[in-house]
This record gives structure tokens, sequence and C-alpha cells, in this order.
């Protein structure tokens, strides 16, 4: 997994910047996590009274120093806020599951991409049979840490594609349906703007009972993604550039 990140806030504080479940306030003591105070400490070299930048994703952004600290073990105190909390567009990945490092490459990307939640799908062409969530949340929350969000994206549990689609609240759901006749993304991005959700299939592509299934859904839209096959995680990465492109918070 990545290093945190040493970046410049845009109040042009320097520190590493460090995600915590902990209430920030001025003057909060926070807790560091174990491996939080091991990278400070022992990767960044630094002690008490450097600066670091705190966000939890419901307070905003806040400078903090390094109150104490010694191997696995340190605590910050907040000092003042640098960017108060801001809402994000809702974004929802739906990923058949994959190998392990195309997993978490685009989990790291789809963090980067504005993505509010990660649903990991088994379809019946998945080549993985089990995700490690535990492991897709840390490349989330450090992919948050370096990309300057606010917030860190839900990662859920895997599930079968046809549990998701059956317990759907109905948001609008886009399937990149690569080798059936669909409108270009961008068609369809014309009439649509977050809330959205993306849902890109195996290796090899859905099975056609999966694909009628998916089409019987009134919340569904096939779309294409061009005139070549794209790799599974290509697909992900590319549908949500696109999504903020055209009608997200690129645009």
């Amino acid at each position: 997994m990545s290093t945190h990140s040493l970046t410049t806030s845009p109040l042009g504080s320097p520190g590493p910047r460090l995600f915590t479940e902990a209430p920030l306030a001025a003057g909060a003591a926070v807790p560091a996590t174990a491996n939080q105070a091991h990278y400070l400490g022992h990767v960044m070299r630094r002690g008490p009274g450097d600066a670091v930048r705190l966000f939890n994703g419901r307070d905003g952004e806040w400078a903090a120093e390094i109150a104490t600290i010694r191997k696995d073990r340190a605590t910050f105190t907040a000092t003042a806020q640098t960017r108060p909390q801001a809402p994000e567009p809702e974004l929802r990945l739906l990923l058949a599951a994959v190998k392990r490092d195309a997993m978490d490459w685009v989990a790291e990307k789809a963090t980067e991409l504005g993505v509010t939640l990660i649903q990991p799908v088994f379809t019946r062409r998945s080549i993985a049979e089990r995700v490690n969530i535990a492991r897709l949340a840390g490349i989330a929350r450090e992919a948050a840490e370096q990309c300057e969000r606010l917030a860190v994206p839900l990662v859920a549990e895997a599930r079968p594609l046809h549990a998701v689609l059956d317990a759907w609240d109905g948001l609008p759901l886009l399937v990149a349906a690569e080798r059936a006749e669909a409108p270009p993304i961008g068609t369809a991005l014309r009439m649509l703007h977050p809330p959205v959700a993306w849902l890109v299939g195996p290796e090899g592509g859905f099975e056609r009972a999966e694909l009628d299934d998916l089409l019987r859904r009134a919340f569904v839209s096939p779309v294409a993604l061009g005139p070549r096959i794209l790799r599974t995680e290509t697909a992900a990465v590319a549908g949500l550039a696109a999504i903020q492109a055209l009608s997200g918070d690129w645009a």
C-alpha cells in the first residue's frame, strides 16, 4: 500500500495529511492509529510540535500538531479548521470482483475520481471468489489523504449482483454494455447528472441472462465506451472519468 502524502495545504501549512475517525474541533485531542504513529515517527522522522492535517469526513480539514509520539502511539491537537466540510455529489461504483492487484488499483483511482461508494459484486464470470474489504478500505483512505478529498468512500461488502440489484434504491445506474447495442455514454450523460451509479462487469462481460435481468430494471441504462473492448479496471476508470467530465464535478 502507498505511503501517506506530504503536501501543502490551501493555507500554505505543510504537513502529512491523515484521516481520523475522531471528532475534530479547536483544541481537540485526537489519537493516532498505530500505523500513523509508526509512519510519522519512523518514516517521516516527525516529533512533538510538528504540523499535520486531519480530516474525518464530517468536520472539514483541520491544522493540527503532534502532541505526543513514541513507537506506535501518538496524539494530535487540532488547532484551526483549514477547510469546511463540503457535500460531495453521490457517485457509486459497482464493480465485478477481479484479481487483487486490479481491485486495489480501481479502489485507489475511484477514490481520486470522487466515488462515494465502492460496491464489489459477484457475477457468473467473476474471476475472484472473495474480496478483501478491509484492504480496499485502507487503500481508499490513503488515496483520499493524498488527493485532498474531505471524505473517504464507503467500501461495501461484496455481494452477488442480483442481490445488490434487488435491494437497489432506484438511483440511476449506467451499465457498461460492451457487446450490446447501446448509446455512447456521452449521450446518456446529456440527460443525467449525479447522483448516479456506474456498473462494470467481469472480463468476458455479463452472461446473457444477467444482461437481460439488468435491462428489465427501470433504473438501468446500458451505455457504450467506444469501439474497443476494455478490461474491467480500464472500463471502471474510463466511465467514472466520463461521468465527472461530462456531468459531474469536473464540469
